[in-house]
């Protein structure tokens, strides 16, 4: 019994194929003894592929009427009944093939398009290892809990969320990502499962359970996608309604004016079946599975299609259009220590602490190659900070206790951090107040191209909603152009204004957290930073990103309007071709064989056409050599190091306004150095090697030209504060003469480079990710 179950499960799920081989055997059988002149014989195997055709096209359309739906099959029986009552047996045959020959295009086309969703199906393990007491133990992904030490072998999936534990990992996270290139993941870093170990065996500390880790999420979500029906399709369906009886009415007409049974079967034949119904599923399919690829999870063919069609984008502010970490931005010395020792200091005593602002301090030291100490008799207060000893001192970071006296330059800071939008933690040296620290959320280096993108593929409002203070948010939206800004938004509030905008036009709501999960629910599709957000709001959007990337939002958004192009235009074109042709066979002009084999390539170029969706359109991202992204890759390293140092300009000129000659010709010298043994070489081999390489990428010199310019006063500044550090050496000092003018360099060249590495990135270096990711993704 067992085997007979098997047999005949194949034989269902291969019922296309097998009605197509015996069918196109049985004409090829009837053209070879009709060759030989055995019409008889010739006309039986027509006969019997004709009939053997019929017999799963009445159960089709059974099962059709069995599911509430009446289909263009019905228009297949009858003509297939229409060749056995009038005789012609081999338009009878080419239907049959025809018919056998939709079905498996059909079902090739689907199997085809849900590759890449099937592909996140099977991808899932089974079990996994679980390390107990040194032992390995092979366990179901059921009995895997929170805690459990789970070890990952080369080039296994990673089965369970949780973190790294005992040596770092080497992951391919591509079938989460898109994204081809291997990440390296530390102890202590979190890890998503479905990811692939690319390095040697790494031990897993399981943080949930398999049902709600990262993976089976997406799994949900893509068989959620597959089981629901886009309102193209569904649009596909009502128009048969009308297409069946049209087709019967202009076949009755045909046989009532002529008296021509003949006609009338000609009109069936060429309106068997309906390419309408062909290529839209297939389109929108092949656009979901399109999606899937880039790291874009769509929940269903109408999400598809609203995500095409969006005018305005709602957007949380933290973790979307910001990295959600908090970076240093700026060390504030407020004694006689420098700010490498103020950050040497906070970062030792840090260590200890779980705080996100202390992990931020500790990288950002970690960053700048500061040696960190052990620290010793480390007390954390919540709310407050940490009290450490760190080298025989007392260090204390974090809010100012009231015992401590508050100098005059704290009001200075505190007002610079309003300005900034920034997080205060303050550093007491031995019962000093001796520095600040500055930390803020930094913008995504690619969040002003991902927003030109969002604007090109057919956003026309965006309005940022944040539970943020207005000043950071004010600031983010400044720098991007943004239509609005609402700050300090509690969920309810995100909720009416992301239905006020739905009221208006077609709206898109991105979010990354647990309290944007309403809002996205309220959207007309609701957008979830998977990569890195909270399974609430993954649950509560209709598409989930798995890349960190929220430029995909509008590379999905052209996907899904070229496929719901491709699905009409294959659809109208294809069903009007139907239509021609049934005149013409109502007129006499073609015989049911000449129509059956028409109607074949009508079908047959319906699905090849609609298949196109599954491929990608014209890029966005220009083709970068890759000579060119390595250079990319290199100045982009280049000004990760260099950001931290530009601090030292702005000190530099603090100095000279406080008027202490030595100390501000001290500050002089280091920038200098910092000018010419950093800075400029650095611009000149940008111009020598990276801007021709840039213009001849990008199409001309007008690509470059504010770059170019940029350097030209970069280079001027230098030279001129050059000339300055030369004459106070002269002098023994600065003199007062020249405060004016060096603060107007030592400024300007602060203004100057910061902005112009914040062009260079936005504009240049970011292109370097995006045609990575975009070439692994066009990939087929």
């Amino acid at each position: 019994m067992p085997l007979i179950r098997d047999l005949l499960r194949r034989f269902v799920s291969n019922a296309e194929s097998i009605l197509l081989a015996v069918t196109v055997t049985a004409l090829t059988a009837g053209a070879l003894a009709w060759l030989l002149d055995r019409d008889s014989t010739a006309a039986t195997l027509w006969a019997a592929a004709t009939i053997v055709a019929l017999m799963p096209a009445t159960w089709w359309v059974v099962d059709g009427l069995r599911r509430g739906r009446v289909g263009v099959d019905v228009i297949a029986i009858l003509s297939l009944l229409g060749t056995l009552r009038i005789g012609e047996y081999l338009a009878g045959a080419l239907i049959a093939v025809m018919l056998a020959t939709g079905r498996t295009l059909d079902a090739a086309a689907n199997r085809r398009a849900t590759r890449d969703l099937r592909f996140l199906r099977e991808h899932v393990p089974g079990t996994a290892q679980r390390d107990r007491d040194g032992q390995l133990e092979t366990v179901t992904l059921d009995e895997i809990g929170p805690g459990d030490l789970i070890f990952v072998g080369p080039g296994t999936v990673v089965p369970i969320d949780g973190w790294v534990v005992g040596e770092s990992a080497v992951l391919d996270e591509s079938a989460l990502t898109g994204e081809s290139t291997v990440v390296e993941r530390p102890v202590g870093d979190a890890v998503r499962s479905g990811a692939v170990n690319a390095g040697g065996a790494c031990r897993i500390e399981a943080s949930r359970d398999a049902e709600s880790s990262t993976y089976a999420g997406i799994v949900r979500l893509t068989q959620e996608a597959a089981a629901e029906t886009a309102p193209v399709v569904r649009l596909a369906d009502r128009v048969a309604a009308w297409f069946l009886p049209a087709t019967l009415i202009v076949a009755g007409s045909a046989w009532a004016l002529s008296d021509s049974l003949t006609r009338a079967v000609a009109v069936l034949v060429v309106a068997t079946p309906c390419p309408l119904l062909l290529a839209a599923p297939v389109a929108i399919v092949s656009g979901l599975s399109r999606a899937s690829r880039i790291g874009v999870i769509v929940r269903s063919g109408g999400a598809l299609e609203k995500l095409g069609s969006a005018q305005t984008l709602v957007i949380d502010k933290t973790g979307t259009l910001t990295t959600g970490r908090p970076t240093q931005s700026d060390v504030v010395c407020g004694g006689g220590d420098d700010s490498a020792t103020i950050l040497r200091l906070a970062a030792s005593a840090d260590q200890v602490s779980s705080h996100i602002l202390a992990e931020a301090i500790v990288r950002s030291a970690r960053a700048r190659g500061l040696s960190l100490s052990t620290p010793e008799m480390v007390t954390e207060r919540p709310g407050y900070g940490v009290v450490a000893t760190v080298d025989g001192h007392t260090v204390t970071v974090g809010r100012i206790d009231r015992s401590v006296a508050r100098p005059e330059w704290v009001a200075s800071v505190e007002n610079r951090a309003r300005l900034d939008g920034a997080v205060i933690a303050w550093v007491g040296i031995d019962g000093i107040l001796s520095g600040a620290i500055l930390l803020v959320d930094p913008m995504r280096m690619d969040a002003p191209w991902t927003i030109r993108r969002l604007r090109s593929a057919g956003i026309r409002k965006i309005v940022m909603l944040t539970g943020d203070r207005p000043e950071p948010a004010v600031e983010v939206g400044c720098a991007l152009g943004l239509d609005s800004v609402q700050a300090e938004q509690e969920p309810d509030d995100k909720v009416a204004r992301v239905r006020e905008e739905s009221a208006q036009a077609v709206t898109m709501m991105v979010g990354d957290g647990i309290n944007d999960a309403p809002a996205l629910a309220a959207a007309s599709v609701g957008v979830a930073m998977g990569a890195r957000g909270a399974s609430a709001s993954s649950e509560a959007a209709d598409v989930v990103l798995t890349t960190d990337r929220l430029s995909r939002v509008a590379d999905a958004m052209d996907i899904a309007r070229r496929s719901r192009r491709i699905a009409l235009q294959s659809a109208i074109l294809g069903t009007a071709l139907s239509l021609v042709a049934m005149i013409f066979a109502a007129f006499g002009f073609l015989i049911p064989a000449v129509g059956a084999l028409l109607q074949e390539l009508i079908d047959v170029a319906v699905i090849l056409n609609a298949l196109r969706a599954v491929n990608g359109g014209k890029s966005t991202v220009p083709a970068l050599d890759p000579t060119l992204l390595t250079m990319l890759r290199g100045f982009s390293a280049d000004h990760r190091k260099m950001r931290d140092e530009l601090e030292i300009i702005r000190l530099t000129a603090e100095a000279v306004a406080s008027g202490n000659r030595v100390s501000a010709l001290r500050r002089l010298h280091e920038t200098d150095r910092f000018l010419q043994e950093v800075i400029l070489p650095h611009e000149r081999t940008e111009g020598a090697n990276l801007y021709p390489a840039l213009e001849h990428s990008l199409g001309g010199a007008d690509s470059i030209a504010t770059m170019a310019g940029a350097h030209a006063e970069i280079e001027r500044l230098c030279r001129r504060l050059e000339h300055h550090v030369r004459t106070a050496d002269r002098n023994g000092g600065v003199e007062a003469e020249q405060v004016q003018d060096l603060l107007a360099c030592l400024y300007g060249l602060y203004a100057v480079l910061t902005l112009h590495f914040r062009q260079e990135e936005q504009s240049y270096f970011v292109l370097a990710d995006q045609s990575e990711t975009e070439g692994v993704d066009s990939r087929e």
